[in-house]
């Protein structure tokens, strides 16, 4: 059975997408099946991986119509060793108008957890990309997951959000009673400013081992990994973020 993993933050510009990418692609390489799921209308993890010319069906189809299978994508990490380990259900702009059309529809919490109960044997692990808030989208994720990873930036504003989203999980739990932090993950960190390290500092305090061990560092290689739709592992010059997400990789294997 699958290990569900929502990857979320009501805050926006935390590295959700990257780190569900990337994340899953090195799950890949250690030899996981691996599929992530695009639960954001701007589609953003569903270009990461240039899946967007590509796209005749989405997740929006299969929320509205149970009977509507997510629609799948293989796609390659771009290593040889984990070849068809990893899978795409993609998302398009059209899902902003799907969540509010489940504001009508009975059990519109449920929608995504149904859906992935048919793929739970396929897979080792399912990570959700969600969208910066907590709608019907964000929502379905946290009732569909059993783990959840939090990207922050190590910024006090950030510190809001994060306290904003315990709560929220708070309140899931009435849904998903399962529902665990699985890690809270440093995201876009610069070690060489002052007030990232007492952010770094007061999280590991308030939230102790709940806070990964790695730290994803600042690096304009993973931007433009993403922006040329692909992870890490598959573009020139990203070596250390490679080793960094295999790291991640590893923790959650050890946490999961």
């Amino acid at each position: 059975m699958a290990t569900v993993i929502a990857v979320a933050n009501q805050k926006g510009g935390v590295g959700k997408t990257t780190t569900t990418a990337n994340l899953g692609a090195a799950l890949a390489l250690r030899g996981r099946r691996v599929l992530l799921v695009d639960l954001d209308p701007q589609g953003n993890l569903t270009s990461a991986f240039g899946l967007e010319k590509n796209v005749q069906q989405t997740v929006a189809e299969s929320l509205l119509d149970r009977r509507v299978p997510l629609p799948v994508l293989r796609v390659s990490n771009g290593l040889s060793e984990a070849p068809d380990c990893l899978a795409v259900v993609p998302a398009t702009v059209e899902l902003a108008a799907t969540e509010a059309q489940l504001i009508n529809k009975l059990g519109r919490e449920l929608r995504l957890r149904d859906q992935l109960l048919a793929l739970e044997d396929a897979y080792d692990y399912v990570m959700i990309d969600t969208p910066p808030s907590l709608g019907t989208l964000t929502i379905n994720a946290l009732v569909a997951a059993t783990r959840v990873i939090i990207p922050t930036e190590a910024r006090f504003f950030s510190l809001q959000g994060l306290q904003k989203l315990e709560e929220s999980i708070e309140e899931i739990l009435y849904l998903n009673p399962r529902l665990e932090v699985l890690g809270i993950l440093l995201s876009k960190f610069d070690r060489r400013l002052k007030e990232e390290r007492q952010v770094a500092d007061y999280l590991r305090r308030r939230w102790h081992v709940s806070v990964f061990s790695t730290e994803v560092g600042t690096n304009s290689k993973i931007l433009e990994a993403g922006s040329a739709g692909t992870s890490v592992f598959h573009y020139a010059g990203a070596e250390k973020a490679v080793e960094t997400y295999l790291a991640l990789a590893d923790e959650v294997l050890t946490r999961a």
